[in-house]
């Protein structure tokens, strides 16, 4: 096989593996796991490196299924390539590329959830409370 092919197929191979390791790491960050739910600082911040490993996952697949689709269409317009063996974008194309940008879109929203240092919220004030009626203002 050609050099750009073989790295290709190793880079979805290390964006496969990368969601995988996307996957279990993000899920240890959830909410509802009960891993790591003494510290709610570093559950979410190991949601948001799940975060960010998917964000590469899906960089890496992004990357491969462009270059491959690249040199596709340049092999299609190429004049000196023979008519009978020239290929088109087929489905796999399609599908990377929307597996890719759904993997950056997942991996920015699980990024999203990191944990503010401080909040700025203003103090609270506390309401007046109403002297209590007697029972004989009526209207």
């Amino acid at each position: 096989l050609p050099g750009s092919l073989q790295a290709t197929r190793a880079l979805m191979v290390a964006s496969i593996l990368l969601g995988l390791v996307g996957v279990f790491v993000a899920v240890t960050g959830m909410k509802c796991m009960k891993c790591m739910e003494d510290d709610q600082v570093k559950k979410m911040r190991m949601a948001v490196f799940g975060g960010v490993i998917f964000i590469i996952s899906g960089l890496a697949a992004l990357v491969a299924t462009s270059w491959y689709g690249n040199r596709v269409a340049r092999a299609f317009y190429d004049p000196f390539t023979p008519v009978n063996t020239r290929f088109e974008f087929g489905s796999a194309l399609f599908i990377g590329w929307a597996a890719s940008s759904l993997a950056i879109l997942g991996g920015s929203f699980l990024c999203c959830s990191c944990p503010r240092r401080e909040t700025s919220y203003p103090p609270t004030r506390g309401y007046p409370k109403n002297a209590s009626s007697t029972g004989k203002d009526y209207v």
